[in-house]
């Protein structure tokens, strides 16, 4: 039994490699894809500790080489399900009774393994099973993987301590327990570091999980599980279940002991999940907490004074790194008449110097889209954008899927800012353009606000002070992460919470110590030294 009290040092985030030519890391992550790509493994369900092989199976491909097999998955049902729960449930038993040093130090271990020994193994893994670049792999995968461990970790300890004033006579106290039941996370195809944060920091609390990876980021999920259990994650803590949606959601949904969802992923989804919670509302031992991150139509607003060459290099990356495939990439902008002419001309001038194809290949810029479904939905918007009569694509618009799922950075200039591209998310990298007259500043800002029902990023460009101020007040409810001169994505951990409002989320700040709040449930109790002997106050007395 514990007798003391313990501190863990504030974290600081984790560096990141380079990459350069001639580098020791470069060298080591090369050997380290060629060493994975080698191979073909078999992932199966973890449950109980345990690997279980259901027999249906699908295959586990590179997006910029689909003929390119690099393993395969067993799929997870009912019946694996609901062993999951009961499992989950009586790990809770010990695991919620753990003390908490105990149980941040298997993610501080975990986080030092990916970002020590496993730290090529974490890039590549990502690398080639969702076409990430070195670098949108290692600030991910890696760097922010470790950061949500850590800082959660130092976060928790800080929850702890919040402890209510004690009058003389009395102690009182808060504690915070896990919640009553099991969580379920579900995490998207397009970043490691939240597939991994989404089940861990409910876990990290005291929670039992059942975790169902995206099937298109499978490979990489099924490493980080294992980094999890060499840190010493107990049996039954976190259940790895693999498989389509309504197989592994619609049995956890139902369970009486559902008691909190982590999601990232479509609007649809979320809003299906939501409404199944509330149709089984009688059926649970407890209100389920739901925290969810959805999607995007995030814009770059510049004013007629912003710094026009590192606009266009904010665009450009903003929108075209990872392939356009991150909630928080620019999607939509707003250029002022003034500006479009030298604006536009020097983006299409530096978009067409991109490079897309393999990533193994370090000169590109961009590897692939996730999966064909995805593919036939972003050319799709493309081949709109080419028949429309008041649009123009004025930068890429090709793509090729013969050997892996590649679309090439596209610009389109709409003279309609409700144009199709510019209200629905494409999460592709398409960049839809809209100028307006400098004279109608306000008014774009209006439009700005209210052209997508979505609010998670946005971006302000001025050099005007005047300026800056305005739109950020006019767009105060526009975007949960809001970005001044800069691009509106790559949050950090502990610098940037991340998430958005409106059709963009619950707003519950990955990233941040309100997080966690969302998976404790607060007791709180007072102690009296000397209770009292009589029943009677004193007003009650004679005159």
């Amino acid at each position: 039994m514990s007798n003391a009290y313990f501190e863990i040092r504030e974290p600081i985030n984790e560096p990141y490699l380079g990459y350069a030519p001639g580098s020791a890391e470069r060298a080591a992550l090369k050997e380290r894809l060629k060493e994975l790509k080698s191979e073909e493994i078999e992932i199966p369900a973890i449950i109980n500790g345990e690997e279980v092989k259901t027999g249906r199976t699908a295959d586990v491909v590179m997006p910029h080489n689909h003929a390119h097999k690099l393993g395969t998955v067993h799929y997870c049902g009912e019946k694996e399900v609901n062993q999951a729960i009961e499992g989950a449930l009586e790990a809770q038993k010990k695991w919620a009774d753990t003390p908490w040093q105990d149980r941040v130090a298997i993610f501080l271990r975990a986080a030092d393994i990916i970002t020590g020994p496993e730290r090529f193994t974490m890039n590549a893994t990502t690398m080639l099973a969702q076409s990430k670049t070195p670098q949108q792999s290692e600030i991910e995968a890696v760097g922010e993987l470790a950061d949500f461990f850590r800082f959660n970790a130092w976060y928790l300890t800080k929850i702890y301590q919040d402890q209510p004033y004690s009058p003389d006579g009395m102690w009182n106290r808060v504690e915070y327990r896990p919640l009553e039941g099991f969580v379920f996370a579900v995490t998207p195809f397009n970043f490691t570091a939240i597939a991994g944060n989404l089940p861990a920091a409910p876990a990290m609390c005291g929670n039992v999980v059942l975790w169902k990876p995206s099937p298109e980021s499978i490979y990489s999920s099924w490493y980080v599980m294992q980094v999890l259990k060499e840190a010493g994650l107990p049996d039954g803590v976190i259940q790895f279940l693999p498989g389509e949606g309504a197989d592994v959601g619609d049995p956890a949904l139902a369970s009486e002991h559902l008691s909190g969802l982590h999601f990232t992923g479509s609007v649809g989804t979320f809003n299906h999940l939501w409404k199944t919670i509330g149709n089984n509302i009688e059926k649970y031992r407890t209100y389920p907490r739901i925290v969810g991150e959805t999607g995007g139509k995030d814009f770059i607003f510049a004013h007629k004074s912003a710094d026009v060459d590192r606009l266009v290099i904010a665009a450009l990356r903003g929108a075209f790194e990872y392939q356009g495939q991150k909630c928080s990439a620019a999607s939509r902008m707003y250029v002022p008449k003034s500006l479009w002419p030298e604006f536009s001309d020097k983006l299409v001038a530096e978009v067409k110097k991109i490079k897309v194809g393999d990533v193994e290949d370090f000169s590109n810029f961009m590897g692939a889209v996730i999966s064909r479904k995805a593919f036939e939905k972003i050319t799709g918007y493309i081949d709109y954008a080419k028949e429309a009569k008041d649009a123009e694509i004025i930068a890429g618009g090709t793509y090729d899927s013969s050997k892996g799922w590649f679309v090439h950075p596209t610009v389109i200039h709409t003279t309609d800012p409700h144009f199709k591209t510019m209200e629905e998310e494409i999460f592709g990298p398409v960049l839809t353009v809209y100028v307006y007259e400098d004279k109608d500043f306000e008014k774009t800002l209006d439009l700005c606000d209210n052209t997508s029902p979505y609010a998670l990023t946005g971006a302000i460009w001025a050099r005007d002070r005047y300026a800056l101020k305005q739109m950020a007040d006019r767009l105060r409810q526009s975007a949960g992460n809001f970005y001044i001169n800069d691009k509106p994505t790559a949050a950090i951990v502990n610098q940037q919470p991340f998430g958005g409002a409106r059709k963009s989320g619950t707003n519950d700040k990955a990233g941040s110590m309100v997080n966690l709040f969302r998976w404790l449930s607060m007791r709180s109790m007072k102690e009296t030294y000397q209770a009292p002997l009589d029943w009677t106050y004193p007003y009650m007395g004679k005159e």
